[in-house]
């Protein structure tokens, strides 16, 4: 492998009925981890032939409510800052901003 580029390794331990029980992941720049176990990932890659979303979303049997809410909100936020980096549009960020605050207060949870 080069020094350009970089590994990622996803891996779902499943039980008896295909559900998820473990998700471990690593990466060749993932600092101070061997690997990482995490309950819930949303992986989303962009398909620039058919301009569609492929998209993955797992969680494991461990995963609360509670944990998923405060998962979902953070990804949003998230994908706020991505989107103000990505097409340097402060407006429409601070909008989806503005869903970020009022998504936290419908599900009850603290920013």
């Amino acid at each position: 492998m080069s020094d350009k580029s970089k590994k990622i390794n996803i891996e779902v331990e499943l039980d008896e009925k295909n559900i998820p029980e473990n998700i471990q992941w690593n990466a060749t720049d993932l600092q101070g981890y061997d690997e990482a176990s995490c309950r819930a990932m949303i992986l989303s890659m962009w398909d620039h032939t058919r301009k569609d979303t492929l998209r993955l979303d797992l969680w494991t049997k461990d995963m609360t409510v509670d944990e998923m809410k405060i998962f979902f909100h953070q990804t949003l936020v998230t994908m706020a800052d991505t989107l103000e980096k990505s097409i340097n549009d402060p407006r429409i960020s601070g909008d989806m901003r503005d869903f970020c605050a009022y998504f936290a207060e419908k599900m009850e949870i603290s920013e």
